[in-house]
Protein backbone atom coordinates (compact mmCIF):
# COMPACT_ATOMS: atom_id res chain seq x y z
CA UNK A 1 0.00 0.00 0.00
CA UNK A 2 2.87 2.39 0.69
CA UNK A 3 3.73 2.10 -2.98
CA UNK A 4 0.40 3.65 -3.95
CA UNK A 5 0.56 6.33 -1.27
CA UNK A 6 3.93 7.44 -2.66
CA UNK A 7 2.63 7.37 -6.23
CA UNK A 8 -0.34 9.47 -5.10
CA UNK A 9 1.90 12.08 -3.49
CA UNK A 10 4.17 12.18 -6.53
CA UNK A 11 1.15 12.73 -8.76
CA UNK A 12 0.71 16.09 -7.05
CA UNK A 13 4.30 17.20 -7.53
CA UNK A 14 7.83 15.79 -7.70
CA UNK A 15 9.30 15.31 -4.21
CA UNK A 16 12.26 13.99 -2.30
CA UNK A 17 11.78 11.08 0.07
CA UNK A 18 11.97 13.50 2.97
CA UNK A 19 9.27 15.73 1.44
CA UNK A 20 7.02 12.68 0.97
CA UNK A 21 7.47 11.84 4.65
CA UNK A 22 6.59 15.41 5.67
CA UNK A 23 3.54 15.46 3.39
CA UNK A 24 2.40 12.10 4.77
CA UNK A 25 2.86 13.21 8.38
CA UNK A 26 0.76 16.31 7.69
CA UNK A 27 -2.00 14.68 5.67
CA UNK A 28 -2.56 10.93 5.96
CA UNK A 29 -1.02 10.04 9.30
CA UNK A 30 -4.42 9.45 10.92
CA UNK A 31 -4.92 6.47 8.60
CA UNK A 32 -1.63 5.81 6.78
CA UNK A 33 1.95 6.49 7.76
CA UNK A 34 5.43 5.14 7.19
CA UNK A 35 8.94 5.57 8.47
CA UNK A 36 11.39 7.50 6.33
CA UNK A 37 13.45 4.34 5.81
CA UNK A 38 10.37 2.53 4.45
CA UNK A 39 9.71 5.39 2.06
CA UNK A 40 13.26 5.29 0.68
CA UNK A 41 13.15 1.50 0.21
CA UNK A 42 9.80 1.80 -1.58
CA UNK A 43 11.06 4.62 -3.80
CA UNK A 44 13.99 2.46 -4.91
CA UNK A 45 11.59 -0.39 -5.65
CA UNK A 46 9.27 1.91 -7.60
CA UNK A 47 12.20 3.15 -9.64
CA UNK A 48 13.27 -0.44 -10.44
CA UNK A 49 9.68 -1.20 -11.53
CA UNK A 50 9.78 1.80 -13.88
CA UNK A 51 6.96 3.61 -12.09
CA UNK A 52 9.05 6.59 -10.98
CA UNK A 53 12.30 8.15 -12.00
CA UNK A 54 14.69 10.30 -10.05
CA UNK A 55 17.19 13.03 -10.64
CA UNK A 56 19.88 14.35 -8.34
CA UNK A 57 19.84 18.08 -7.77
CA UNK A 58 22.86 19.92 -6.45
CA UNK A 59 22.27 22.31 -3.58
CA UNK A 60 24.51 24.99 -2.20
CA UNK A 61 25.41 24.61 1.46
CA UNK A 62 23.40 21.37 1.66
CA UNK A 63 23.91 17.82 0.47
CA UNK A 64 22.58 17.01 -2.99
CA UNK A 65 19.01 15.76 -3.04
CA UNK A 66 17.28 13.11 -5.11
CA UNK A 67 13.94 14.28 -6.53
CA UNK A 68 11.40 11.65 -7.62
CA UNK A 69 8.94 12.04 -10.50
CA UNK A 70 6.01 9.80 -11.33
CA UNK A 71 6.20 8.21 -14.79
CA UNK A 72 3.28 7.33 -17.08
CA UNK A 73 3.50 3.70 -15.91
CA UNK A 74 3.22 4.96 -12.34
CA UNK A 75 0.15 7.03 -13.23
CA UNK A 76 -1.47 3.93 -14.78
CA UNK A 77 -0.62 1.75 -11.78
CA UNK A 78 -2.06 4.36 -9.41
CA UNK A 79 -5.24 4.73 -11.49
CA UNK A 80 -5.69 0.94 -11.56
CA UNK A 81 -5.36 0.77 -7.80
CA UNK A 82 -7.75 3.71 -7.28
CA UNK A 83 -10.36 2.09 -9.51
CA UNK A 84 -10.19 -1.28 -7.72
CA UNK A 85 -13.51 -1.53 -5.89
CA UNK A 86 -12.55 -4.47 -3.64
CA UNK A 87 -13.64 -3.75 -0.09
CA UNK A 88 -10.76 -3.61 2.37
CA UNK A 89 -11.74 -3.46 6.03
CA UNK A 90 -9.79 -1.02 8.18
CA UNK A 91 -6.69 -2.59 9.68
CA UNK A 92 -5.43 -1.29 12.93
CA UNK A 93 -2.90 -2.42 15.46
CA UNK A 94 -3.10 -0.39 18.65
CA UNK A 95 -0.36 -1.10 21.18
CA UNK A 96 -2.06 1.09 23.79
CA UNK A 97 -5.28 -0.89 23.51
CA UNK A 98 -3.37 -4.17 23.70
CA UNK A 99 -1.57 -3.02 26.85
CA UNK A 100 -4.85 -1.91 28.43
CA UNK A 101 -6.38 -5.30 27.65
CA UNK A 102 -3.78 -6.94 29.90
CA UNK A 103 -3.66 -4.26 32.65
CA UNK A 104 -6.30 -5.82 34.90
CA UNK A 105 -3.75 -7.01 37.47
CA UNK A 106 -2.01 -3.63 37.78
CA UNK A 107 -2.72 -0.98 40.39
CA UNK A 108 -5.75 1.22 39.84
CA UNK A 109 -3.58 4.38 39.76
CA UNK A 110 -1.29 2.90 37.09
CA UNK A 111 -4.27 2.05 34.89
CA UNK A 112 -5.75 5.53 35.38
CA UNK A 113 -2.39 7.15 34.62
CA UNK A 114 -2.16 5.19 31.35
CA UNK A 115 -5.69 6.23 30.38
CA UNK A 116 -5.05 9.89 31.27
CA UNK A 117 -1.93 9.93 29.07
CA UNK A 118 -3.99 8.53 26.19
CA UNK A 119 -6.68 11.13 26.87
CA UNK A 120 -4.19 14.04 26.74
CA UNK A 121 -2.74 12.77 23.45
CA UNK A 122 -6.23 12.31 22.00
CA UNK A 123 -7.12 15.91 22.88
CA UNK A 124 -3.93 17.09 21.13
CA UNK A 125 -4.86 15.06 18.03
CA UNK A 126 -8.35 16.57 17.94
CA UNK A 127 -6.86 20.05 18.26
CA UNK A 128 -4.47 19.31 15.38
CA UNK A 129 -7.28 18.06 13.12
CA UNK A 130 -9.37 21.14 13.86
CA UNK A 131 -6.54 23.65 13.50
CA UNK A 132 -3.21 22.85 11.86
CA UNK A 133 -4.55 20.29 9.41
CA UNK A 134 -7.35 22.58 8.22
CA UNK A 135 -4.83 25.39 7.77
CA UNK A 136 -2.43 23.17 5.83
CA UNK A 137 -5.17 22.06 3.43
CA UNK A 138 -6.21 25.68 2.89
CA UNK A 139 -2.62 26.80 2.29
CA UNK A 140 -2.01 24.06 -0.28
CA UNK A 141 -5.13 25.02 -2.21
CA UNK A 142 -4.20 28.69 -2.10
CA UNK A 143 -0.77 27.82 -3.51
CA UNK A 144 -2.04 25.25 -6.04
CA UNK A 145 -5.71 26.05 -6.91
CA UNK A 146 -6.02 23.06 -9.26
CA UNK A 147 -5.95 20.84 -6.14
CA UNK A 148 -9.22 22.32 -4.82
CA UNK A 149 -11.16 19.19 -5.77
CA UNK A 150 -8.53 16.96 -4.12
CA UNK A 151 -8.75 19.10 -1.01
CA UNK A 152 -12.41 18.18 -0.57
CA UNK A 153 -11.38 14.56 -0.08
CA UNK A 154 -8.36 15.54 2.01
CA UNK A 155 -10.78 17.37 4.27
CA UNK A 156 -13.11 14.34 4.33
CA UNK A 157 -10.25 12.13 5.56
CA UNK A 158 -9.22 14.81 8.04
CA UNK A 159 -12.78 14.86 9.35
CA UNK A 160 -12.77 11.06 9.66
CA UNK A 161 -9.69 11.34 11.85
CA UNK A 162 -11.36 14.03 13.95
CA UNK A 163 -14.54 11.98 14.42
CA UNK A 164 -12.58 8.84 15.31
CA UNK A 165 -10.55 10.76 17.88
CA UNK A 166 -13.76 12.23 19.35
CA UNK A 167 -15.22 8.72 19.66
CA UNK A 168 -11.97 7.50 21.23
CA UNK A 169 -12.11 10.41 23.71
CA UNK A 170 -15.66 9.44 24.65
CA UNK A 171 -14.56 5.81 25.16
CA UNK A 172 -11.59 6.95 27.27
CA UNK A 173 -13.84 9.06 29.50
CA UNK A 174 -16.22 6.12 29.98
CA UNK A 175 -13.35 3.75 30.74
CA UNK A 176 -11.73 6.16 33.20
CA UNK A 177 -15.03 6.48 35.05
CA UNK A 178 -15.51 2.69 35.07
CA UNK A 179 -12.00 2.11 36.49
CA UNK A 180 -12.56 4.79 39.16
CA UNK A 181 -15.89 3.21 40.11
CA UNK A 182 -15.19 -0.55 39.74
CA UNK A 183 -11.54 -1.09 40.63
CA UNK A 184 -10.65 -1.27 44.30
CA UNK A 185 -8.18 1.17 45.78
CA UNK A 186 -4.83 -0.34 46.81
CA UNK A 187 -5.81 -0.44 50.49
CA UNK A 188 -8.97 -2.38 49.63
CA UNK A 189 -7.14 -5.26 47.86
CA UNK A 190 -6.92 -8.42 49.96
Amino acid sequence: MLKYAILGFLRYTPMTGYQIKQFMDNSTSNFWSAKLSQIYVTLKSLEKEGLVESMIFEQEKRPDCRMYFIKEAGEKALDGWLRDMTYQPPQEKDAGMLKLFFCGQLEKETILERLQIQRRETLKNIETYRGETVDEIRQIVEAVPQLARDSLLWNATRRAGEILEEAYLRWLDETIEMVKREFPDEGDIK
